[in-house]
């Protein structure tokens, strides 16, 4: 999910900067330290939007960069276990899908996609039915619910999370489509 938050940090400009634009010189150095980070409490930091306040600069003894305390507005994404979700295959592997859910990609284990049993087709990469009748592959468009999150600051590459698309309401949006039509267009084709 995506929020808007009103965060706070204190931010170094550095010496050769000093005498231009202070705001765009904080929103700058906010852009190039937070946006992209990830945090356990807030998220992925995805967009610094706008800066509130900016306090006095400070200096510290041998360096002779500016630091300032600021208060800012930030988009982030906070993925939520059983939050209901679309994105898009990004990737399949024999194991499952990676789904791009925004900020962040979600692996869809291949026991999580359907009540079938799917098989990996490496030849022509994607995860296929046993009954051969659905298939899965890069570029699909899904909808999926988030059942597992374990969000790595370190390391934000190895940061989890975990979809199924099991459940009602849930699967690749074509098949979402097909199962809405009234059943006289199913037999008319």
């Amino acid at each position: 999910m995506y929020k808007k938050m009103k965060l706070a940090d204190t931010i170094r400009v550095a010496p050769d900067l000093l005498g231009e634009d202070v705001n765009q010189n904080v929103k700058n150095a906010l852009k190039r330290k937070l946006e992209g980070r990830i945090d356990k409490e807030i998220g992925a930091i995805v967009a610094i939007t706008q800066i509130d306040e900016i306090g006095e600069g400070h200096i510290l003894v041998g360096d002779g960069a500016v630091y300032y305390d600021a208060k800012f507005q930030a988009i982030v994404f906070v993925p939520t276990i059983q939050e209901v979700i679309e994105g898009e295959v990004v990737e399949t592997v024999d194991f499952g899908a990676f789904v791009s859910i925004g900020a962040m990609d979600g692996l869809l284990h291949v026991s999580q996609v359907t009540d079938d049993f799917m098989s990996y087709d490496g030849k022509n990469g994607r995860l296929v039915s046993k009954g051969g009748g659905r298939s899965l592959s890069e570029g699909d468009k899904v909808r999926a619910r988030i059942v597992a999150v374990s969000i790595n600051e370190r390391e934000p590459r190895e940061s989890k999370i975990g979809l199924t698309m099991r459940q009602h309401s849930l699967g690749k949006i074509e098949w979402l489509d097909e199962a809405r039509r009234p059943t006289a267009e199913k037999d008319a084709e």
